[in-house]
């Protein structure tokens, strides 16, 4: 028997899902459009010039891609690992505004 078809029976008697085999329920072609969305995210904080830079930023998308998609325990941690990093780009690149003295300093 392979490792892979293995199940473990819960309590109830359900079959429960080894934690790898959440990657085999991803939906065919949803890795390449997070890395889609991933490359969109890039191009917007990522300075990058013609085919080569695109090519780099697709590279770049890749790697951290697989990196998460190798990490992640289940299909939620991978989405969710993926959407605090997404989240944090954005929010780096946003720029700091301070509040205004608005109460003045008496002059």
């Amino acid at each position: 028997m392979h490792a892979n078809n293995r199940r473990r029976i819960a309590p109830g008697g359900e079959p429960v899902m080894d934690s790898g085999d959440w990657r085999t329920q991803l939906p065919p072609g949803s890795r390449k459009r997070i890395v889609c969305k991933i490359m969109e995210t890039l191009k917007r904080h990522l300075p990058y010039s013609g085919r080569r830079g695109l090519r780099d930023l697709e590279k770049i998308a890749i790697r951290f891609e697989e990196r998460i998609y190798a990490a992640a325990t289940s299909q939620s941690d991978y989405l969710r690992k993926i959407s605090l990093k997404m989240f944090a780009m954005e929010i780096k690149s946003q720029p700091i505004s301070l509040p205004s003295n608005s109460a003045g300093n008496g002059n």
